[in-house]
């Protein structure tokens, strides 16, 4: 049912958590749109009088972010200032019940595949024949592209397949018709995401099909930059490197978590690969791929976890020196299988090995960054801001990664690309002149 307003409802999405949830988000404003109803990003000018809080679920910190951005939103109810909230996403999949229980105010609760009971609040219908079809809360040139949901591995630290369920591949004609209508808007790079990117295919084409999909979207007129994001190590198929070796409009990165490097601890979170499959993984990738940036997530303090194990993992970054690390600190979740392990590592020792493991890639990267300087490399330019406008190479995804604040006398239109000096290297960013 509608809101009561005078006015025509507009509704305000706010997204928490990973780009899996911007791409829902996005889907859900493009369903809105099409049913004449006005919706907004992130709106900071609070003249929308529905708010859709989309959640995340993935571990404690997300959890309360999620939960505070709820009753946030519904003291601007209480005040008046809002007529309904509605949730959505990974928290709501996963604590649907709990939540309604303990926040009555909400006015209804969805979980994470229940795009048309959220239409039907607004007496909206779902059309299917939009499929693929988003309204973009990104900048015009770059965009997300979710290839599959769901996951079928066990790891045993993840939460993810309760709120996703298993792995779903899109068909490949899909995915090539919605990246050809990003192209047509503007977009410039597409950046493949999955909970499992290289399990793709697996359930619809009976075999790992990714290389498939790569060759179809780097066919696409217009298409600049593809980015992979979130491949498995386990049973990684290589033909996935020739790919991006021979397609010009594949970058040569690769986000692949590994998670840790003690088989002790590779072990207890049923990760199916050793430290020695993992060193021969990452050296065939290398080989295959001259000049690849590769990118992992480690997770610090989990249960069980020693200073050996910690060492192990410094040693392992030492060896490998991956251009781009991020870390979590280990999250307790209950129905993951390391629940019934001892959560044995207090949270202050879990932010300490963080810090530490972190200080080494710091290092790392700092030295990376300084074997740029005086190299020319082809910049995205992102936006502009304080003066000065901020880009990326095909080696840096957005937010996660580096940025190259470029120096230039002439206007550089955002979204389009320059070939920039780089003229001074920092820990994580570069500096540069444009060159011609």
């Amino acid at each position: 049912m509608k809101a009561k307003s005078l006015k025509k409802d507009k509704v305000n999405i706010i997204t928490l958590g990973c780009s899996k949830n911007l791409v829902d988000s996005e889907v859900l404003s493009g369903q809105l749109k099409a049913n004449e109803i006005d919706v907004v990003h992130e709106n900071t000018k609070l003249d929308h009088n529905i708010v859709v809080v989309n959640t995340c679920g993935f571990i404690d910190k997300a959890k309360e972010e999620s939960v505070q951005t709820i009753l946030d939103q519904l003291e601007l109810k209480k005040k008046g200032k809002l007529d309904k909230v509605y949730v959505t996403g990974c928290l709501s999949e996963r604590y649907k019940g709990d939540l309604a229980a303990e926040i009555p105010e909400v006015d209804a609760w969805f979980g994470t595949m229940e795009l048309p009971l959220i239409l039907k609040q607004f007496e909206a219908d779902y059309k299917a024949e939009l499929l693929g079809e988003r309204f973009l809360s990104t900048p015009q040139h770059y965009a997300y592209m979710k290839i599959s949901e769901g996951c079928n591995r066990t790891c045993s630290f993840c939460a993810i397949p309760l709120m996703r369920g298993k792995h779903v591949s899109r068909p490949i004609e899909q995915l090539v018709d919605e990246a050809k209508r990003l192209v047509a808007q503007g977009v410039q790079e597409i950046m493949l995401i999955a909970q499992e990117l290289t399990y793709y295919g697996l359930d619809i084409y009976k075999k790992r099909s990714l290389p498939e999909l790569l060759h179809a979207l780097a066919d696409i007129p217009g298409l600049q930059w593809i980015r992979l994001h979130y491949a498995y190590p386990s049973k990684f198929p290589l033909e996935i490197l020739d790919v991006i070796r021979e397609r010009d409009n594949i970058c040569k990165y690769l986000d692949m978590p590994l998670q840790h490097a003690s088989d002790r601890m590779l072990k207890a979170m049923k990760r199916q690969i050793t430290r020695a499959e993992m060193d021969e993984l990452i050296h065939t990738i290398r080989e295959r791929v001259p000049g690849i940036c590769l990118r992992t997530t480690l997770i610090a303090g989990f249960p069980g976890e020693t200073e050996e194990d910690v060492e192990s993992l410094k040693q392992f970054l030492q060896e490998h020196r991956f251009d781009r690390v991020g870390i979590f600190t280990y999250s307790h979740e209950e129905n993951t299988s390391a629940y019934d392990l001892v959560d044995d590592v207090p949270a202050e020792v879990k932010q300490q090995r963080a810090q530490e493991i972190m200080e080494v890639q710091q290092e790392i990267s700092y030295e990376k960054n300084q074997e740029k300087v005086g190299k020319t490399f082809k910049v995205l330019v992102d936006k502009k801001e304080a003066g000065r406008y901020l880009g990326r190479t095909e080696f840096d995804s957005v937010e996660v990664d580096n940025e190259v604040v470029i120096h230039s006398d002439k206007k550089l239109p955002i979204g389009s690309f320059v070939n920039v000096k780089i003229t001074k290297a920092y820990d994580y960013d570069l500096e540069g002149e444009v060159v011609k």
